[in-house]
């Protein structure tokens, strides 16, 4: 992504700032809402219990699979153009998906609102740059409230997502997307510059569909195999065509001169291994969010609301580690040190949660275990994604941002879909039995802790190599 032309002070800047964060809350948001919605779409729409998780995964790889093509748009046609287009999709999709009466079309809504999430989140970070660049102590207090509205929107979907369930019903968890999708409309006009457009540039359509469809096919790969067995040839003939995929789309950046995400950004020191820490990151802490919805609801029992409302303190600590301990003691200790402490924080509490039982309770089996998670999430998030960015050239700065939240999409995609493999394969496809139900919720927190584990060895290893790597050239 080429560094974006600086915008004029202006006096509506922080209203433009306000309705940038508004699309950040959104997109994550909509990962959220749906958690606590899943129960009554599986028994309305005829959803299988290993494939419920396609509900999360649908609008997940195909916003992490285009979030570089948005980018690319977003230099070329321009980042309001592109902004004003993704919410138009999104509201689209939200309006599909809502009115959905079969998995696949719930499916396909999923997907369009993706498409949407795609062309909004790098748009709104390039039209944050135009407004805020060329001020650096503004740039930095702009950054953090636009940090803030990820984990305000986890929390707000997580919530929402409980009382529109529980008092309206859930088509109205895709719905609320389409007043502020209208409200983004009319107010971006007004309030956004509209971005200078590239001379010269080319779409590198290729290059997004062989991602996308890379990924989606491993994916699928993945959730099927308890039921088509994963010594079977239709298991392995989808991973070897993602494989294919994901390998075309490698010798394609290699090859064009204008390539959707130059190889040569990973030269960088630090950038490839905090991105690593995020991809595995998302693999460990998403499936738990997933799994813990599914055991307060299935097997103690807990309505759509009261559900959501079991998560709050989870997500609020969440919010609050993120913007007011973590850039703190980052600042202290430095990166590695806490994206490793993080990891490990959040090992301890998905180990927690595998101990839950048939007959467990919010206070023992929930509570502590989803707090020590959350805490190591807040720790690691935040020093993984600034190093990211900050490890870019300045120039290369937005598609740094792109390439770190598509690594956290795809990984938390890649990790629900194990995951929930290894869910099912112990039991949690047995919802007439709530010990075996249980067995396998207490699989996939294992399974979870075992990619944390496994993310903070990669961490020590990577930034260890990293830092010499640094050394040598200095």
């Amino acid at each position: 992504m080429s560094t974006p032309t600086q915008a004029p002070p202006s006096a509506r800047r922080w209203a433009a700032l306000a309705l940038i964060a508004l699309a950040q809350f959104m997109v994550i948001m909509d990962t959220s809402i749906i958690g606590v919605a899943l129960p009554k779409m599986q028994t309305e729409l005829g959803f299988s219990q290993e494939n419920l998780s396609w509900v999360f995964n649908a609008y997940v790889v195909v916003f992490g699979g285009l979030l570089l093509l948005g980018g690319k748009l977003s230099d070329i046609l321009g980042a309001r153009r592109v902004f004003q287009t993704g919410w138009a999709v999104l509201g689209a999709g939200s309006l599909v998906a809502g009115l959905a009466s079969s998995a696949t079309v719930e499916l396909l809504g999923r997907g369009v609102q993706g498409v949407g999430a795609a062309l909004i989140a790098p748009s709104a970070l390039t039209l944050l740059m135009m407004l805020f660049g060329g001020n650096p102590g503004e740039l930095t207090r702009a950054f953090a409230i636009y940090g803030a509205a990820a984990p305000a929107g986890g929390t707000a979907g997580v919530f929402l997502g409980g009382l529109i369930t529980e008092y309206a019903s859930w088509p109205w968890v895709f719905y609320i997307n389409i007043p502020i999708a209208l409200l983004a409309l009319l107010a971006a006009p007004a309030l956004l510059p509209a971005g200078a457009l590239a001379p010269h540039g080319t779409v590198d359509l290729l290059g997004a569909a062989t991602a996308t469809l890379g990924l989606g096919a491993a994916v699928f790969a993945i959730v099927r195999a308890p039921e088509a067995g994963w010594l079977a040839g239709s298991t392995w003939g989808v991973l070897a065509l993602a494989a294919a995929l994901l390998t075309a789309f490698v010798v394609l950046q290699r090859r064009r001169r204008d390539p959707l995400m130059p190889l040569s950004i990973f030269r960088s020191p630090n950038l490839g291994a905090a991105n690593l820490a995020q991809v595995l990151l998302g693999a460990a802490w998403v499936p738990m969010w997933f799994f813990l919805n599914l055991y307060l609801q299935q097997v103690l029992g807990y309505s759509a609301f009261p559900s959501g409302a079991a998560l709050l303190p989870m997500t609020a600590l969440i919010m609050v580690g993120m913007i007011a301990l973590s850039p703190k003691l980052f600042a202290r200790f430095g990166a590695r040190t806490m994206i490793v402490t993080g990891l490990l924080v959040l090992t301890a509490g998905l180990l927690w949660l595998s101990f839950v039982r048939p007959d467990g309770s919010f206070w023992i089996d929930v509570l502590p275990g989803s707090l020590i998670a959350a805490l190591g999430m807040s720790l690691a998030f935040v020093p993984s994604l600034q190093t990211a960015i900050s490890a870019a050239p300045p120039q290369e700065g937005g598609l740094a941002s792109g390439i770190v939240n598509t690594g956290y999409q795809i990984g938390s995609a890649l990790g629900l879909a194990a995951v929930t493999a290894v869910a099912a394969a112990a039991g949690a496809e047995r919802l007439d039995d709530k010990a075996a139900l249980t067995d396998g919720f207490a699989a996939a927190f294992t399974g979870a802790a075992a990619i944390a584990a496994l993310a903070a060895l990669v961490a020590v290893a990577s930034f260890r190599r990293t830092a010499r790597t640094a050394e040598v050239n200095a």
